[in-house]
């Protein structure tokens, strides 16, 4: 069955050459799965896993523009989700939220977000491709592969890794809203000066990680 037509653009010529690997193994289910948020000091961190098909991976795989995620300009990485969505086989996003984060730290919170997209979705994939270089699996999930920068390499990976950062964007420009002062609608919770001069001025709110080191310690003279 012939795949939908990109909004991006026609659908390319199925000899041309990728940017991106469509497959790991050709004729596989696979799902990629990749997280946005982990550097933050405020907010969840957020995982998603895609299946592509075939075809669609090809096509995909082969536009310029898909990538990792934090390389793109906003507004494409918002109009990739949306071909992403409604041509992909299957897609899951999870969320997992800081009181989590801090309970069990920001790495099992990563793979916990991970493990719980590809238990979303429908049907069940036969691998995983995991962006980085370890994942924690447990009982009843498809064996992985662990592909460091691989959503610079693989399509499922990077159509993960837009899904995962512009709902977690999405998130936290809502979560601007309900606590002003911090900037997430521009900084997304991440590290910068006007966000930890918010926090020296405001204070905490429960969406900040209090495990994390939300100031620089101050210089001390001896």
């Amino acid at each position: 069955m012939k795949s939908p037509q990109s909004p991006l653009g026609t659908t390319p010529s199925l000899g041309t050459s990728p940017s991106l690997a469509p497959w790991l193994q050709p004729g596989r289910l696979e799902a990629g799965c990749d997280e946005a948020g982990r550097g933050c000091l405020a907010g969840p961190v957020v995982a998603a896993a895609v299946i592509l098909e075939g075809e669609v991976a090809l096509d995909l795989a082969c536009k310029q523009v898909l990538n990792d995620s934090k390389q793109m300009p906003e507004a494409l990485r918002d109009a990739l989700r949306m071909e992403i969505e409604s041509r992909a086989l299957a897609w899951a996003v999870a969320f997992i939220d800081p009181e989590e984060i801090d309970r069990i730290n920001i790495l099992q919170a990563s793979f916990a977000a991970m493990r719980n997209a590809v238990r979303s979705l429908n049907p069940v994939p036969e691998h995983l491709l995991i962006d980085g270089n370890r994942f924690v699996t447990e009982r009843g999930l498809p064996p992985h592969t662990c592909l460091v920068r691989g959503d610079a390499r693989f399509a499922s990976i990077a159509a993960a890794s837009v899904l995962a950062k512009t709902h977690r964007d999405a998130y936290m420009r809502d979560a601007d809203r309900d606590h002003p002062g911090y900037g997430w609608a521009q900084n997304m919770g991440y590290p910068t000066a006007a966000h930890r001069q918010a926090i020296r001025t405001l204070g905490l709110t429960p969406l900040h990680r209090v495990t994390f080191r939300q100031l620089p310690e101050t210089p001390r003279l001896f």
